[in-house]
Formats: C-alpha cells, sequence, structure tokens
C-alpha cells in the first residue's frame, strides 16, 4: 500500500508544477483568464476538503492531498503572474544590509505569504475535529518547505536556479545571494528528510490501506520531494532544465523551428 500513495505524491507534484509553469509561460495578457479559471477549481477543491472532512479511508485521504496541491498551485499562479506578491516590486537597493535588507525582502513577498497562511487556517478550519486532515496537512507541508527554500535564497546558497523567474520577477533576484554555505541550509535539508522518516513510521504504524497511512505516506514522499528541491540549491544541476520541456515558450519556438 505504500507505492502507490508515493507514486501519486510524485505524480501530482510533477503534473502540478509542470502546469504552473506552462501556464505562467503563456503571454502575459492570458494571465488573468488563467488565474481566474484555476480560482474557480482551488475553490471546487477547497469545497470537496469540506465535504469529505469525515471521509476516513483511503480515498478520503487521496482526494484530500488533491485537493491540497490545486489550491497551492493557484497560489503559486497568483505569485509568479504578479497578483499577489507585496508592496515593494522593486530590486534590492544597493548596499542595504541587516535589517533593511531583511524588511525590503520580506515587502516582496508579504502579501502572498499572509495569503497562504490564511488558507491554511481556512483549511484547518473546514476539518478541525474531523478525521481526514490530508488537505491542511499537504498545504501546510508545502508552506513550509517554500518558506525553507525562501529562507536559503535569501541567506545565500551555492546554486540559485533562479532562471524559473519571469521578467516581470526579475527584482526578486536581487535579493538573492549566491554562497558556498548558509548555516540554515543543513537543517532545511535535514530537518526535511526527518519530517519524511517520521510520516513514514506514522505510516507503518498505521492500520493497512486506513486514511491514516495513506496521509501519511503522501506526506512521507511530499518531505522526500522537499529534500530533493533543497539539494538542487547545493548541487551543481540545473533544476530549471527538468521543466523547460513544459514552457510555453519553449514549446512555441519549437513549431517555429519546425515551421
Amino acid at each position: 500500500m505504500t507505492i502507490p500513495p508515493l507514486l501519486f505524491a510524485l505524480m501530482l507534484w510533477f503534473i502540478g508544477t509542470a502546469a504552473v509553469v506552462w501556464l505562467d509561460s503563456r503571454p502575459q495578457h492570458t494571465f488573468r483568464t488563467s488565474f481566474t479559471l484555476v480560482g474557480w477549481l482551488a475553490l471546487i477543491a477547497t469545497g470537496a476538503v469540506w465535504a469529505r472532512a469525515d471521509d476516513a479511508s483511503w480515498g478520503g485521504a487521496y482526494l484530500g492531498f488533491a485537493a491540497a496541491i490545486v489550491i497551492w498551485g493557484w497560489h503559486e499562479m497568483g505569485f509568479l503572474m504578479g497578483f499577489v506578491a507585496g508592496p515593494n516590486r522593486a530590486p534590492c537597493p544597493p548596499g542595504v544590509v541587516g535589517w533593511a535588507r531583511f524588511r525590503a525582502a520580506t515587502a516582496t513577498v508579504i502579501h502572498h505569504e499572509v495569503a497562504i497562511a490564511a488558507t491554511a487556517l481556512l483549511l484547518f478550519a473546514l476539518t478541525w475535529g474531523q478525521p481526514n486532515q490530508a488537505a491542511p496537512l499537504t498545504f501546510l507541508l508545502l508552506f513550509v518547505l517554500r518558506l525553507s527554500a525562501k529562507f536559503n535564497l535569501y541567506l545565500g546558497v551555492p546554486n540559485l536556479s533562479d532562471e524559473v523567474f519571469p521578467a516581470h520577477l526579475a527584482y526578486l533576484k536581487s535579493y538573492f545571494r549566491k554562497r558556498a554555505f548558509n548555516a540554515l541550509l543543513p537543517l532545511s535539508i535535514g530537518g526535511s528528510a526527518a519530517l519524511a522518516g517520521w510520516a513514514w513510521t506514522l505510516a507503518e504504524a498505521a492500520p493497512a490501506q486506513s486514511g491514516t497511512a495513506t496521509t501519511a505516506t503522501l506526506l512521507a514522499g511530499l518531505a522526500a520531494l522537499g529534500v530533493v528541491e533543497h539539494l538542487f540549491l547545493v548541487l551543481p544541476l540545473r533544476d530549471a532544465k527538468l521543466w523547460h520541456w513544459a514552457s510555453a515558450k519553449n514549446q512555441a519556438a519549437k513549431a517555429a523551428l519546425r515551421d
């Protein structure tokens, strides 16, 4: 029973990321329509989380996990398309360091982070006291992993992998640092690995094919993917190449060459 949830987590992570990359790489005049349509999907997913909060089966766990991925993807689109970011949309001023730099960097993303935190609270409220906690736990884990990656980029990592940022968010790159090491990075990798191990232990201890076992396995797979994404910040590999095929611009370029 452990393999299907792991494959499901990997599949949704891959498909969800590819979909966001494709939509975000399309012409900007399509952004509002895409964001609105996926917003309706996120609303339906939120309703499904509430409707199936009492479902303790493995099916309920899969649905909750998938719903959280859809809602998370909508938030990511809002950020990458420039709809929800922060009041500061300017590059980091030269020579700014310390607390002033942190405040400026925080102001570039604070609205998005608050929106994510509010959504996490909403998902927990909708499922409070119910057995199916797959959606809120998945969303919370994504939030934690994302914050960890952001703090590491801010503090400095060997591999910035900043090719994924669209042109209208280029100013964010000025808040990143390229450094051989920062003290948070090994803690982030170790913490993600520990979360994966802990969730796996919970899955093994839960009754086979139960919602609890499935939820824990899905979270273990997601935490393991978090380890991989943090390793991309260290290893001399460009994770942007992993999603190059999904870019609408790349597909258009290939079509032009064929013509």
